[in-house]
C-alpha cells in the first residue's frame, strides 16, 4: 500500500496485519490516546484499575473514553480504505426504524423480566420512589443511546467485522462477545466475574440482532440502548428491591440480573424473538 507507506509505516502495518493483531492494535491505540485524559481523572476521582467503580467515578471515565471512540473508528476505516458506514450504520431512515424496534424490544423485555419476578414475589417495588422516575427518564435514555451506539460500533461493527472476514460469522461472534464480556472487568473488577457468562451471551444476542438487521447495527443499537435505559432508570430511581424469597442464582448474584438464571433466560428469550424476525 504505497500511499499509506508514504503517510506513515504504522498505517500500512495496521492495514496489512493479521486480524488478531489489528484488533489488539485498535484497542491499544484507543487506550493510548485516552490515558493522558484518564490518568489525571483517575487520580482526581481516586480510582484504581480493576477496582469497582462508584457511579461518580465511572461516568467521567467512561464518557472520556467513549468520546474518543468515533475518532479511532474513523481512523481505522480511513487506514483500511472503507467508509465509516462499513461498520453498520448509514444514518438513513431504515436504521432509525431498526433502532426504534430494538429500543422497544429491549425495554418491553425488561418489563416482562421484572414483571414475572414481581408475580413470583421475588422483587418488590418501592412505591415511594415512583415520583423520581420522571426526572431520570430523559438522561438515562440519552445514556442508553450513547453507550449503545458506541459499544455496537466497536464490538459488533469493528471487532466482529474484522474477525468475521477471517474466521467466519459464528467464530467471530463467539470471540467478539468474549472480548466484550472480558473488557467489562476493567470497570467493575472481580465483582463482574459472575456476570461474564451473561455478558458473553448478551454479546451473542447482539450479534444475532446485527444478522437479523442484514449486518446493520440499528436493531442491535436499539436493543442495547433499551437494556441500558431500562436498568439505569430502575437503578437511578431506586425502584426495586429483592425480597430474598428466591436464590441469588435465580435473580442474580449481588442483585445483578446477568449473574442469575432469570437474566440468562431473558437473553435466550430475546434471542428467540429475534430469530422469529428472520
Amino acid at each position: 500500500m504505497p500511499t499509506l507507506d508514504r503517510v506513515h509505516p504504522f498505517f500500512a502495518f495496521f492495514a496489512e496485519a493479521s486480524v488478531p493483531i489489528r484488533v489488539g492494535v485498535f484497542f491499544a491505540v484507543w487506550v493510548a490516546i485516552w490515558l493522558p485524559i484518564a490518568i489525571p481523572l483517575a487520580i482526581a476521582l481516586k480510582w484504581h484499575p480493576f477496582k469497582p467503580l462508584e457511579i461518580r467515578q465511572k461516568l467521567p471515565l467512561v464518557a472520556s473514553l467513549y468520546l474518543l471512540a468515533p475518532i479511532v473508528l474513523w481512523a481505522a476505516a480511513w487506514v483500511q480504505n472503507v467508509p465509516f458506514s462499513h461498520y453498520g450504520l448509514s444514518g438513513n431512515l431504515d436504521d432509525l426504524g431498526s433502532v426504534s424496534r430494538g429500543l422497544a424490544l429491549g425495554t418491553i423485555g425488561l418489563v416482562v423480566l421484572f414483571g414475572v419476578q414481581t408475580l413470583l414475589g421475588w422483587i418488590e417495588w418501592k412505591s415511594e420512589n415512583w415520583k423520581q422516575l420522571g426526572s431520570v427518564l430523559l438522561p438515562t435514555l440519552f445514556l442508553g443511546l450513547w453507550i449503545g451506539v458506541t459499544e455496537e460500533l466497536v464490538f459488533r461493527g469493528f471487532v466482529l467485522g474484522q474477525l468475521e472476514q477471517t474466521y467466519g460469522l459464528w467464530s467471530g461472534a463467539i470471540v467478539s462477545s468474549l472480548i466484550f464480556a472480558l473488557l467489562h472487568l476493567v470497570w467493575e473488577g472481580s465483582e463482574n466475574i459472575p456476570q461474564l457468562p451473561g455478558l458473553w451471551l448478551m454479546g451473542m444476542v447482539l450479534c444475532l440482532a446485527r444478522g437479523v438487521d442484514h449486518n446493520h447495527l440499528g436493531l442491535a443499537w436499539g436493543l442495547h440502548a433499551g437494556w441500558v435505559f431500562g436498568m439505569a432508570s430502575l437503578d437511578s430511581a431506586n425502584l426495586i428491591g429483592y425480597t430474598g424469597r428466591a436464590s441469588d442464582w435465580l435473580t442474580g448474584l449481588k442483585e445483578k440480573p446477568l449473574a442469575g438464571a432469570m437474566g440468562l433466560l431473558f437473553l435466550l428469550t430475546t434471542a428467540g424473538a429475534l430469530w422469529a424476525m428472520i
